[in-house]
């Protein structure tokens, strides 16, 4: 297996980073504050924001603020600064929400969680150390793993018809100009016959026509989604295929649902571990951001793609609408 990270010129050198944790936000009517991990560049100004919603997973902590190393140092190394939440749905909170409303998939809460965060980016700017005046609040992106693609999905645009109503609702977020779903669910209906989907009906609920803010979708091409239907891989496309432009997919060769490993380090429950996989998602991923939300970085996701997905020994292809 290969173990090659170095990256291409599409981003500048990396920084040191700064992380801070936990900054403690009080949600009234949330049944436990809201905890959040930022992880930023030590030098720079005018940062653009990028939230990190997590996913599920078997793990107890990597589905928390405590995820996600991989992506959320490379991220706040190369420009960003990287709030990661820690969901109601995390298996650390498991005792304490386990009868709270909304349990157990939480899908308004999730959601909820980045609404709140973007509302307090001054708080969380004057907590953190050396942060203060580094944030540029008009420069945010979203990125979701797995239940967190769900997530991210319904910020961005994307409407979800309520199990409880039979009302559709939409929690598009404007202040939110770009996102990355990652290894996310796709389209319900008749192709979500797995043996999940009956425990899970709210991933089928989510209507992708009215995604319109412009996403990078990444889907792994051996992702088989089995336990909540048999459409294969293409299913974790879905928000690509079914979703108005403008949009990307990146479709990433023998990647698993762990895409590699972005989850954590060396995480038991990574069943494809790929270093040179996790970096090359790690790179593309924050060019295709720097591209969408910094004028002067146009070319950046170019680049990346030139170097990453092109020739010889290609992580990927991409396609985009």
């Amino acid at each position: 297996m290969s173990t090659d990270t170095t990256t291409t010129t599409a981003l500048a050198t990396p920084v040191p980073v700064l992380s801070f944790s936990p900054v403690v936000l009080s949600i009234p009517g949330r049944p436990v504050d809201l905890q959040v991990r930022v992880s930023a560049p030590a030098t720079g100004t005018g940062l653009p924001v990028l939230l990190l919603s997590h996913g599920h997973g078997p793990s107890n902590n990597l589905s928390s603020l405590n995820g996600y190393a991989p992506l959320a140092n490379f991220w706040a190394a190369h420009g960003f600064v990287v709030v990661q939440p820690t969901h109601l749905t995390s298996r650390t909170l498991t005792d304490l929400v386990a009868d709270a409303p909304g349990a157990p998939d939480f899908w308004r809460s999730r959601a909820e969680d980045m609404t709140h965060i973007l509302d307090r980016m001054d708080v969380i700017e004057s907590t953190v150390p050396q942060l203060a005046g580094r944030i540029d609040p008009d420069r945010t992106a979203l990125a979701g793993h797995s239940l967190g693609g769900f997530t991210a999905a319904l910020l961005l645009g994307a409407g979800i018809t309520d199990p409880g109503t039979g009302n559709v609702v939409r929690l598009l977020d404007r202040r939110i100009k770009a996102g990355v779903l990652l290894a996310a669910p796709g389209r319900g209906g008749d192709v979500l016959n797995g043996p999940m989907a009956e425990q899970w009906p709210i991933i089928g609920a989510v209507d992708f026509s009215t995604m319109t803010t412009p996403t990078l979708v990444v889907a792994g091409d051996k992702d088989d989604p089995r336990h909540f239907t048999d459409m294969g891989p293409d299913w974790h496309a879905d928000p690509y295929t079914l979703s108005p432009g403008p949009k990307t997919l990146l479709t990433l060769f023998d990647a698993e649902h762990g895409l590699g490993g972005i989850a954590g380090y060396d995480a038991a429950e990574t069943t494809d571990e790929n270093p040179r996989r996790v970096a090359a998602l790690a790179e593309l991923t924050a060019a295709y951001l720097r591209t969408q939300l910094l004028p002067g970085a146009a070319s950046a996701w170019h680049t990346a793609c030139e170097a990453l997905t092109t020739g010889p020994d290609p992580v990927g292809r991409v396609e985009a609408k």
